[in-house]
């Protein structure tokens, strides 16, 4: 097994390195171009989506500090206060007309010196300091810009924004806070488009980390950052008050996630977009799988036309060494081995088997007055002819110098004698003289049947007596040997 298997390890240790550069140059590949594709994810994309976001989201609150700042500027509305707040059914009009133009959810206008809280539908009670609900009055008082956001979240999906503006008089002096509320529904939207065009989510969390507005796809994540699985281990870096982007990651259900995180001072909420880095690497992992498949089916082609072409020179090297190099026929070692497994073969079945041999007469003659070369000539011619008239079934060799062998399987000795008689006529009838002018090419024939049990050697001895014999007849001739009862005996 191991002498089968000998030619084939260099082609084995071939496979192992092809395969091997395959796959090794194929993932050096793949990881760069997952590595590159999720640093820009991080560093570029992740950062653009977020300015995307947020500049709709600048957008979306320019139009009700726009009618906030008009109902601050309102000259009817300053008047009015300075009037001492007479008539109040004037003011809840005005609210109530503000509301249905704008189309906002509600318009409202505060009194510094009532401290009551008119809006399009009536009068609310006063404001209170110590009142938690009343805090953004304050705010708004004591602020440093002319207005102020603060959000209504009635559930990660849906928030109200309210836009407020102070109010001055003629002097400077602090009259009120006027304001509007409008339904962000552009926000959820935004944020379902960010899903789907870019394949990222994208939410807003309080600066405590309450998450307060999310799309479809996150709104399993409720609640506080900081007790969500994963991403509570980076919740405190998240929550930086810091406008320009930063990305973090972390796991989730064992996979890779990248998060952008930025600040928004006009709502005082942070925007988070987030995407699965395994995501992201699909095109390349895909990438790679295919150009491993066509590397390994590149290699495997190679390596199938490498052992093609290794077969084939080694079965012209077993011809090269079975055959006889002038005529093309068996050698003698390979004859012996064909002989043997006919001889087994003979003696299992009860067929019988014969021989031949044969040896061109006067050959060295011819040499010695023609040259090696016409010698060799007639040699070939007579293997030819030789085998253009013995039996398909029957192996003939060259048995070495001008002697021939032609064994016969399933053949009987008058049969074979038949046989070495057409080809004594053949060689005997054919021209040779654009050979050897001067020379007629004959041969001499031994012929024997195999005996049951009776060993090559003294088969061999039986058929080169015979030879002899025909030689010493008068050569042109054929010699059976006659049938034994015991094996010739072998050379001690």
């Amino acid at each position: 097994m191991q002498s089968f298997l000998q030619p084939y390890r260099a082609i084995v240790w071939i496979a192992i390195l092809l395969l091997g550069a395959v796959f090794g140059t194929t993932a050096a590949g793949y990881f760069a171009a997952r590595t590159a594709l999720q640093h820009d994810l991080a560093d570029r994309q992740l950062p653009l989506i977020g300015d995307h976001v947020a500049s709709v989201l600048q957008a979306e609150l320019r139009r009700p500090a726009a009618i906030a700042s008009m109902m601050a500027n309102d000259s009817f509305v300053r008047d009015w206060l300075l009037n001492g707040e007479s008539d109040p059914d004037s003011i809840v009009r005005y609210l109530a007309d503000v509301r249905q133009q704008q189309g906002a959810v509600t318009a409202f206008l505060v009194s510094e010196r009532s401290r009551k809280y008119y809006y399009a539908d009536g009068t609310l009670k006063g404001i209170q300091e110590n009142d938690p609900q009343d805090s953004w009055f304050f705010r708004a008082r004591d602020a440093h810009t002319p207005s102020i956001v603060d959000v209504d979240s009635e559930n990660i999906n849906a928030v109200t924004v309210f836009v407020h503006h102070r109010m001055l008089d003629h002097d400077g002096a602090f009259l009120g806070v006027t304001g509007v509320g409008l339904k962000a529904e552009t926000l959820g939207e935004l944020i379902e488009d960010t899903q789907r065009r870019f394949g990222s989510r994208a939410y807003f969390v309080d600066a405590q980390g309450t998450v307060v507005l999310a799309g479809s796809t996150m709104r399993q994540l409720h609640g506080s950052l900081h007790k969500a699985p994963g991403i509570s281990d980076i919740a405190h870096q998240l929550l930086h008050k810091d406008s320009k982007p930063a990305w973090f990651e972390y796991r989730r259900d064992g996979r890779r996630i990248l998060v952008s995180s930025r600040f928004l001072p006009a709502l005082g909420w942070h925007l988070l977009v987030e995407q699965d880095a395994g995501a992201v690497a699909a095109p390349v992992r895909r990438a790679f799988l295919l150009n491993l498949a066509i590397g390994i089916g590149i290699t495997a082609l190679t390596l199938s036309l490498v052992l093609l072409t290794l077969r084939r020179h080694r079965r012209q090297l077993d011809r090269m060494a079975g055959s006889d190099a002038l005529t093309g026929l068996l050698n003698r070692q390979a004859f012996d081995l064909v002989f043997h497994h006919a001889r087994l073969d003979a003696e299992r079945s009860g067929r019988p088997l014969s021989g031949i041999l044969f040896d061109i007469d006067f050959l060295k003659q011819i040499n010695e007055a023609h040259g090696y070369q016409a010698g060799d000539e007639v040699l070939r011619k007579v293997a030819q002819l030789a085998r253009s008239t013995v039996r398909e079934s029957d192996v003939l060799a060259r048995w070495g110098g001008e002697e021939f062998i032609v064994l016969l399987k399933d053949c009987a000795l008058e049969q074979a004698a038949s046989v070495a008689e057409k080809l004594r006529e053949a060689i005997d009838l054919h021209d040779f003289s654009s050979i050897v002018p001067d020379r007629h090419i004959t041969i001499s024939l031994g012929v024997a049947q195999h005996e049951a049990q009776q060993t090559g050697w003294a088969f061999f001895s039986r058929l080169d007596e015979a030879l002899s014999k025909a030689k010493g007849n008068g050569r042109n001739r054929l010699q059976v040997a006659p049938a034994i009862n015991d094996a010739a005996p072998e050379p001690a």
